[in-house]
């Protein structure tokens, strides 16, 4: 399922971007000296935390979103999204927080990684001129959106004490690993023929309800809106061939794809606010 790694290929069109007249260029940047790892105890030890970033092309400051990917690691489906939340008006930074890891066999491992870029991508973006740090949220895929989630739970620590997250938006994550407890409003995006992360599950979240064997006072944590794609996988918005992962079926679904972004943008316009007039 893992599309070619990407990082090579973007220090090449990114140099040759270096002339060109867009008003703001797409770059690859550093968001942290090292990223957290997802195999070792010691951090220190990893490379440093890469991210593509976008930006809208005009002046201003703008809302923002922290793009956590799947297990399989950073791919073009990453960078893409990233380009699509800058035709929105939105700065997108889509984290390489893998490498050229594959944790598709470890993803609570990886999903804890992940939480913990998540932070440092925050303070990074709150650092950038241009970012309107009262308004940023979060996104993820698979196991980012389950890191998405949990980053976002009362009890984790990790960012709810950042009140510039504002909004968590989780494509199919594993929604029997959350309290459901969250301190900011959510959309969770699934298929119904999702066999990876069941839909069963998220159900049980939007009514206030957790796997984890507790159910939780429909007062308690923030709203979950939660949207079933009827025919749609896991996975369903990666551009590739139908096929088996890991002894799971995947398969493109155009339709919910689309759906899914109108869905995605209305809900960050409602929580985050209008972007600035202008932004493309």
């Amino acid at each position: 399922m893992r599309a070619m790694p990407v990082i090579a290929a973007l220090l090449m069109s990114l140099s040759a971007l270096a002339g060109a007249s867009a008003t703001h260029a797409d770059e690859l940047v550093q968001v942290a000296p090292h990223r957290a790892s997802a195999i070792s105890a010691n951090a220190d030890s990893t490379p440093p935390l890469f991210g593509f970033l976008t930006r809208p092309n005009a002046p201003g400051r703008f809302p923002a979103v922290i793009l956590l990917h799947g297990c399989p690691g950073f791919t073009e489906h990453d960078t893409a999204a990233a380009g699509m939340l800058k035709t929105w008006g939105y700065v997108g930074l889509a984290l390489d927080s893998l490498g050229n890891a594959n944790m598709c066999g470890e993803a609570a491992a990886g999903g804890a990684a992940e939480m913990l870029d998540a932070h440092a991508a925050l303070r990074y973006l709150t650092s950038l001129r241009f970012v309107d740090s009262a308004r940023v949220a979060i996104m993820g895929w698979s196991m980012g959106g389950t890191a998405a989630l949990a980053a976002m739970e009362k009890h984790t620590g990790q960012l709810t004490g950042q009140t510039s997250i504002r909004a968590v938006v989780a494509y199919y994550p594993d929604c029997g690993a959350s309290s459901g407890v969250l301190t900011i409003p959510a959309l969770i995006l699934v298929g119904e023929r999702d066999d990876w992360a069941p839909a069963a599950a998220c159900r049980k979240l939007a009514t206030h309800e957790s796997d984890l064997g507790t159910r939780r006072d429909a007062s308690a944590g923030t709203p979950i809106d939660l949207v079933v794609y009827p025919e749609a996988t896991h996975a369903f918005d990666y551009r590739l061939p139908p096929m088996h992962y890991l002894g799971h079926f995947t398969q493109y679904d155009a339709a919910a794809t689309r759906d899914a972004e109108v869905h995605v943008r209305d809900f960050l316009h409602r929580v985050l606010g209008e972007p600035a007039e202008g932004a493309r």
